[in-house]
């Protein structure tokens, strides 16, 4: 992806030999060259500097992460990645007001009505300006739609996993409002960051329930034959389902209306639809479909997920089952990437058995171009020939630190990140649901460097692969390539001024 601090110097001093017996005009190309490969290299001794030592420069860090170009968040929750303020700042647009003692959204209009025609002092549905004007409620609903204040928590909270999945209940009915706006905030947040590519997990695909369906794939789970013989069946009777494509032509109509304009010469978004595994095999299988049928039809929609927590029993359940259904759309849309969150499991979080091969079949059954999560790596009964078909396969995984540390409890040299780096896993860096999270990309860096300490090439490596890794089209990852390529030679040039003028180990 991009050159070595070695094959910069190498790349350079051949040039040079060239240039010698050269016209005097191609001087200045290299004089520029010359000049990046010196500013990159004074920005990586700046940068060695910040995580020198038992205890990194972590406000330094921040300042350098917020500059460095980072290419793109991979791993990418549409819901989660809002802002609790956002969400009440919509209520009012909706008509909607949030219920004081139990946090939760009141969408009935007849309800909200006769709760603004009471005095304030009265009400027990609070309206935008209410909700900031209690700070009480104010504080109350932030630890309830958010993990906010969560690390000075006693006894009577709820573990953190159940809490952080909770909050989807809380503002889930908002959330499904103001597409576009919310689309905006997250572009702009972005831009404020340094990030040109966000994909995000936008909208979950309709479904049909069928429990006939549901019967039979309970009972042919362990007969491959069987099973497809049965997805095949009905695969063939949604094809000619009339509701069922326009479902579908509704939903990808909903993507294009909520895109529209979000795209321009700083910012790239696309979007991956998912399902949701917390649901019968009818409605996970036909999500499913839907999802490969709107990838196919929409160049917007770039890949198809899979979502939900994964230690839930339903999840745990039909895992294998899950893995089969993608296996089958996969062969009859080949084309379509897959990216799947697999091994979200901490040990404790279910029994040791289960933790032995979520990423395996996901890989191995479900032919995922890209790992979400992988938490329970280093627990995989097949560990080695996972991170040895990921490296050959060049499947990515994707890091997301804070996410890990709170839901599962795992972090510093508990992460598989440890495991990916040392056997060549190809990974890249997000931020999963920054929102609920209260974070951004730029804090998952400054996490990783100074958790891990890794070089600034492998930093520069890991911000171009999330463009290289990502479900774009060959030419538009050449075009963001090339963005990025002017944006570290700015920001490097910047970072070496400054070096000069105020070096970091001082």
């Amino acid at each position: 992806m991009q050159k070595t601090l070695t094959s910069s110097l190498l790349s350079a001093a051949v040039a040079a030999a060239v240039v010698a017996a050269a016209p005097a005009a191609n001087a200045r190309p290299t004089a520029q060259h010359a000049t990046r490969n010196a500013n990159e290299a004074a920005t990586a001794r700046h940068y060695a500097a910040l995580i020198a030592g038992a205890e990194p420069k972590t406000a330094e860090l921040t300042l350098f992460f917020t500059q460095m170009p980072k290419g793109g968040d991979l791993h990418h929750h549409y819901s989660g990645a809002l802002y609790a303020e956002t969400y009440v700042n919509w209520l009012d647009k909706q008509g909607w007001c949030v219920d004081k003692t139990s946090y939760k959204i009141v969408t009935d209009k007849d309800a909200v009505a006769l709760e603004k025609a009471k005095p304030l002092a009265q009400r027990s549905c609070l309206s935008t300006a209410d909700v900031y004007a209690d700070d009480y409620t104010w504080r109350e609903l932030l630890q309830r739609w958010s993990s906010k204040d969560f690390n000075n928590h006693n006894e009577t909270q709820a573990p953190p996993d159940r809490q952080f999945f909770q909050t989807f209940l809380y503002f889930g009915p908002v959330s499904n409002t103001n597409f576009h706006e919310g689309l905006l905030e997250i572009k702009n947040r972005a831009i404020q960051e340094n990030v040109g590519y966000i994909e995000t997990m936008f909208k979950m695909s309709p479904f049909v329930v069928n429990p006939q369906f549901d019967a039979d794939a309970w009972k042919n789970v362990h007969d491959d034959a069987a099973l497809d013989a049965q997805m095949r069946a009905w695969m063939q009777q949604l094809d000619g389902d009339a509701k069922f494509n326009g479902a579908i032509a509704d939903f990808t109509a909903k993507i294009d209306e909520a895109a529209a304009g979000i795209d321009d010469e700083q910012f790239t978004m696309r979007y991956q639809t998912y399902v949701l595994r917390l649901l019968n095999p009818s409605q996970v299988f036909s999500s499913m479909l839907a999802g490969f049928k709107a990838a196919t039809q929409d160049a917007k929609i770039v890949g198809v997920n899979i979502v939900g927590q994964e230690s839930q029993k339903v999840s745990m359940r039909d895992y294998t089952l899950h893995m089969k259904m993608f296996r089958f759309l996969k062969s009859i849309y080949p084309n379509v990437k897959i990216d799947l969150h697999a091994g979200e499991l901490a040990l404790g979080d279910v029994p040791p058995e289960d933790l032995q091969f979520h990423i395996d079949q996901a890989l191995n059954i479900a032919g995922a171009n890209r790992i979400g999560h992988g938490v329970d790596l280093a627990h995989e009964t097949n560990v080695v020939g996972i991170m040895k078909a990921m490296h050959e396969k060049d499947v990515a995984i994707e890091i997301n630190l804070t996410s890990n540390a709170f839901i599962n409890g795992v972090q510093g040299q508990n992460h598989p990140v440890t495991l990916v780096r040392r056997y060549g896993v190809p990974y890249v860096i997000s931020t999963d649901d920054a929102g609920v999270t209260r974070h951004n990309l730029s804090n998952e860096y400054v996490l990783f460097a100074s958790r891990y300490k890794p070089s600034y090439a492998e930093l520069k490596k890991a911000s171009y692969n999330s463009i290289r890794y990502s479900f774009l089209p060959e030419a538009e990852k050449s075009r963001l390539i090339r963005q990025l390529d002017g944006r570290f030679t700015k920001f490097e040039a910047e970072i070496a001024g400054l070096d000069r003028i105020h070096p970091a180990n001082n």
